[in-house]
């Protein structure tokens, strides 16, 4: 008869294994990611606006006469 508690765990072992399989960025390594990725989202941010800005300023001046 199929148990669901032993399925749960054997895939709980099976995940803690895997985590231990892991390798975790030290503390430097994890706030020059972040700070790489707070860079990325900046810019890209910025460039979305401008490029919101350009394409509204150009449909305004496509459609009024």
């Amino acid at each position: 008869m199929w148990n669901p508690i032993e399925k749960i765990r054997a895939g709980w072992h099976s995940v803690v294994g895997e985590l231990r399989k892991c390798t975790w960025p030290t503390i430097p390594e994890l706030r020059e990611s972040t700070v790489l990725v707070m860079l990325t989202v900046l810019v890209l941010s910025a460039w979305v606006a401008l490029a919101d800005q350009v394409c509204g300023q150009l449909v305004r001046l496509i459609t009024t006469k």
